[in-house]
């Protein structure tokens, strides 16, 4: 679109060549005449005429238009997206709507299966899990019954090893509840001021014999000074307990444990690591699910109610932080958390 200032000089040079044809027709006009008739009306007109198109023509449609713009703006962002293609087409809105419903149900069908499986596997393994304990006491109990005459030496050893048995079946029966409380809220965790260095050395202590069996060498490596975190004294040693014990439970002969604490800006980083075989990265993701093993037969042999990576992780949320783990195979296993504080 021409400016006012074009539009001015182009219709004032229209006029000018008007008037000074009429003036031609006049008789006794010289050149010299018309000359300063044209130069006049030209500079004359352009002037009113630009004043009068860019004060009463093109503000005015500026304006306008600039208006026309701001309702436009206005509507399109106030008016839902399904609204516009409804007024433009109803059977594209028929169809959005329709996709959306689809996808919709799709994601919730995947997630009901997802929970039946999941559902599925936990009752297989809480099954299994009961089972085997159950099965080995009865299996003692039933031989020394139908064998009434036996040795006593004999009855004693099958007595200590249905024993075992049935602590194995305690200690899943209690790891079973401890998971439950935490998820429903029924165990508080009560935050106080601790130094973790203390509690990992008297870990240590109690895991000493343990770790010595296999030769394996434990090892804090310290923040310098008093590690005081907001934690639970009595979850937090249960996580500690676990994350070392399945380092010496899992780890290489003549291998390494250690934890390290790392100060942070509001926080301290917790690291358990080892130099043990490391786990797949495709168990990775499920490491901490209740009853999952990477080697079930290993698993089996060394003990355990399955649930201990479980709880660590329940407790550690409930802390409001999160376990990280890192492994790579003959590398060994890192899980990481963070405690505030204190």
């Amino acid at each position: 679109m021409l400016s006012p200032r074009y539009l001015s000089l182009l219709l004032a040079f229209v006029i000018a060549g008007v008037c000074t044809s009429f003036l031609s027709f006049l008789p006794n006009t010289d050149f010299t005449i018309l000359f300063v008739c044209f130069i006049s009306s030209f500079i004359f007109g352009s002037a009113v005429i630009y004043f009068a198109l860019d004060n009463l023509v093109f503000k005015e449609v500026n304006k306008l238009y600039d208006r026309i713009k701001q309702i436009k703006k206005k509507n399109f962002s106030v008016i839902p997206r399904k609204q516009l293609i409804e007024k433009e087409n109803p059977i594209e809105l028929l169809k959005e709507e329709l996709n959306s419903y689809v996808t919709t149900k799709e994601d919730e069908v995947k997630e009901l299966k997802k929970a039946a499986k999941y559902r599925q596997e936990f009752l297989a393994d809480v099954s299994h899990e009961l089972k085997t304990p159950i099965f080995a006491a009865q299996g003692f109990v039933h031989t020394l019954l139908d064998n009434p005459e036996e040795d006593p030496e004999i009855r004693k050893r099958f007595l200590e090893k249905a024993a075992k048995s049935l602590d194995g079946l305690d200690i899943l029966v209690k790891d079973l509840l401890t998971v439950s409380q935490i998820e429903t809220g029924a165990i508080k965790i009560d935050k106080k001021a601790l130094d973790l260095k203390p509690l990992v050395i008297e870990i240590f202590e109690q895991l000493e014999a343990k770790a010595k069996a296999k030769n394996i060498e434990l090892k804090l490596i310290g923040h310098n000074g008093p590690v005081l975190v907001k934690a639970d004294y009595q979850r937090i040693s249960q996580v500690l307990v676990n994350l070392i014990d399945n380092g010496i439970k899992y780890g290489h002969q003549d291998g390494k444990v250690s934890v390290q604490l790392e100060e942070k800006k509001k926080a301290f980083l917790v690291m358990v690591k080892d130099n043990g075989p490391g786990v797949p990265a495709e168990h990775l993701p499920r490491l901490f699910e209740r009853f999952y093993r990477v080697d079930k037969s290993r698993a089996k042999m060394s003990g355990g109610s399955g649930l201990g990576l479980s709880i660590v992780k329940h407790i550690i949320q409930a802390h409001n932080s999160k376990i990280a783990v890192f492994s790579k195979i003959d590398k060994g296993t890192s899980f990481q958390f963070k405690l505030e504080k204190a």
